[in-house]
């Protein structure tokens, strides 16, 4: 009898589960606000305003467009990006959007959707250094990047690189204007950002990368990440996502 309970107990916890899962688009849809998880600290997709502490960039003005599409308000939470995907697995947010890689190990905890963006990893250089003109010559040297990013995935395959991770990558230049670090590798479009406002930097060689950017969701989220795929579609077909690009970054 005791083992009977026991199987019958452990069926309803994966039955409230799933009903959980299925119903978390619901329970979304009734509140009316869709939770999202940023990290405010990499323009130009997700930052605050100097002058006025707002959120803003590419990726809000984007998850804005698609609460519109689907009638809903976002609610935004700013965390860490090496602790954004834990925050969305424990419930922090319902999604999360960060300018975000879609990569093979992100994929076994979370669930991505459509890809939005194209960008590619660059190494940047102090202005005037002429010594780094492409990834070769990084071998040995001390590589700045942002911690969880992929970034530093790239910069810990460099022989014999000292990676230095910081929280953001505005972090990282600093260290790079200061003679701390030699180089900085980083998405494209963030670095140039960087640059524009900073000065001091320039972009050397190729890009090292060829990178889709996603909405990460909850595994089982599937009405929701569904919704979000419907969603992005329409602002596709739309050319809405173009426009942000040329706002944006230029493109």
């Amino acid at each position: 009898m005791k083992s009977v309970i026991i199987v019958m107990t452990a069926i309803c916890l994966v039955l409230g589960c799933i009903a959980d899962q299925k119903n978390a688009y619901d329970r979304i849809a009734a509140s009316g606000m869709l939770k999202v998880g940023t990290d405010a600290t990499y323009p130009p997709f997700e930052f605050n305003d100097e002058k006025t502490g707002r959120l803003i960039g590419f990726d809000i003005d984007l998850m804005n467009a698609i609460c519109r599409e689907l009638n809903l308000e976002p609610e935004y939470t700013v965390v860490p990006f090496s602790g954004i995907i834990g925050g969305l697995n424990s419930g922090k947010y319902d999604c999360l959007i960060s300018a975000m890689t879609i990569t093979a190990d992100r994929q076994k905890t979370v669930a991505f959707s459509r890809p939005y963006y194209k960008a590619g990893q660059a190494i940047a250089v102090p202005l005037n250094d002429s010594s780094i003109t492409g990834i070769a010559d990084l071998k040995g040297k001390k590589i700045g990047v942002q911690l969880g990013t992929t970034g530093e995935m790239k910069a810990k395959e460099i022989e014999g690189a000292q990676v230095v991770s910081f929280d953001n990558i505005g972090a990282a230049f600093i260290d790079m204007e200061n003679g701390r670090v030699d180089a900085v590798l980083n998405d494209y479009p963030t670095s140039m950002r960087v640059i524009a406002v900073r000065g001091h930097a320039k972009i050397v060689g190729p890009l090292l990368s060829e990178e889709d950017y996603g909405i990460a969701v909850r595994k089982g989220d599937k009405e929701l990440l569904d919704s979000l795929n419907s969603a992005l579609g329409r602002l596709l077909e739309k050319n809405f996502i173009d426009s942000l690009g040329n706002y944006w970054i230029g493109r």
